[in-house]
């Protein structure tokens, strides 16, 4: 079945994150992906587990609806976009994050203290086939108007299609803060491989 260009489009959406994400951890090193500028940022690890975290517990306040709605036989009548408060929240995610955006995430989703880079990527990974599973099962839904509780905030409401580009959006998110950290723990090693080898070739002379 010839998926249409919307659903193919959220798809692409998450493709690309996960290639970034894999972009992101290549060749770098374990001792790396835990490092953070202090104590209340995030390392690289954290991020992607947070992303872990999210899009989990995006999916489980959104199965359900979906599951009845295929019971009831609502099936698609519009393209998967969000509607106008939908896409007004989705760009609120997208990086660059501007300051009137910012915004601390709920503690249920925060992310692991203790945590390896090595743990974290796999643990995104399979939360990203978790989604696009759910995109290909339910693509035949209404999935612009059937609508889920948000996790996160009481009493809001959105469309499975707003759930589903907020996920996407919330990725480009925090791959952006990961890449801008990964790039500091790249620096700060640097700094510091130069000053230790200023202070071996002083004590040397």
């Amino acid at each position: 079945m010839d998926l249409a260009l919307d659903i193919k489009d959220l798809q692409n959406q998450l493709d690309a994150a996960e290639r970034d994400a894999r972009a992101l951890v290549a060749d770098f090193a374990e001792a790396q992906g835990g490092w953070h500028a202090e104590t209340s940022s995030w390392s690289v690890a954290q991020c992607l587990d947070h992303l872990a975290t999210t899009n989990w517990v995006y999916l489980q306040a959104m199965k359900e609806p979906a599951i009845r709605a295929r019971e009831q036989g609502r099936f698609r009548r519009s393209p998967a976009t969000p509607g106008l408060v939908g896409r007004w929240f989705v760009k609120t995610l997208e990086p660059p994050i501007k300051a009137p955006f910012r915004m601390k995430s709920p503690r249920s989703v925060e992310p692991r203290v203790s945590l390896s880079l090595a743990n974290a990527f796999p643990s995104f990974a399979t939360t990203q086939d978790e989604v696009r599973e759910f995109l290909r099962t339910y693509a035949g839904l209404d999935l612009a108007g059937v609508r889920f509780s948000n996790p996160f905030v009481r009493g809001i409401r959105f469309s499975l299609a707003t759930g589903l580009h907020v996920i996407a959006a919330h990725e480009r998110r925090h791959l952006w803060q990961a890449w801008r950290v990964r790039r500091a723990a790249e620096r700060a090693t640097a700094e510091l491989s130069r000053v230790e080898g200023s202070t071996t070739k002083a004590e040397l002379m």
